[in-house]
């Protein structure tokens, strides 16, 4: 399990420190009060399952020993009225939060290699933890410190 720890800075500001010696400064956009100084939490997002669809197809391309040279994941994410949504298989209410993504392979690649290529682009460990349930739960206040 990963340990992230988050802590206010000044205004929208934060501060995010994860393993040993590793951090990074998260923020909103000035248009939304913020001063612009890192990205926001959706972007974060967003690069989390884009980084994560370039390390599983890379993994996977050089287990293959296939010339993949270089993958590129473009992703937008914004929402709909659930009614609205032909991709849905339940009824919902409000909204239903939507990232598009767009997934291309550099490299001399057979059309069946890139094929397969996409098809485990959708099998990456970030994408299945988003299409899957999520709980998020309380920790104890030791663990917490």
């Amino acid at each position: 399990m990963s340990d992230v720890l988050v802590t206010s800075l000044s205004n929208l500001k934060n501060e995010v420190r994860y393993g040993v010696d590793h951090k990074l400064l998260t923020d909103e956009p000035t248009e939304v009060g913020g001063e612009d100084a890192g990205p926001d939490p959706y972007t974060l997002l967003l690069a989390a399952l884009g980084s994560c669809i370039s390390m599983t197809v890379t993994l996977y391309a050089k287990r293959k020993s296939w010339p993949l040279e270089r993958v590129i994941v473009r992703l937008r994410q914004g929402r709909i009225h659930a009614v609205d949504c032909q991709e849905c298989t339940h009824d919902n209410e409000g909204y239903v939060h939507r990232i598009e993504r767009s997934v291309t392979f550099e490299g001399n690649l057979s059309e069946e290699q890139r094929k397969r290529l996409q098809e485990i682009a959708h099998k990456c460990p970030v994408h299945k933890t988003l299409t899957c349930e999520i709980v998020i739960s309380g920790m104890n206040d030791e663990a917490a410190s």
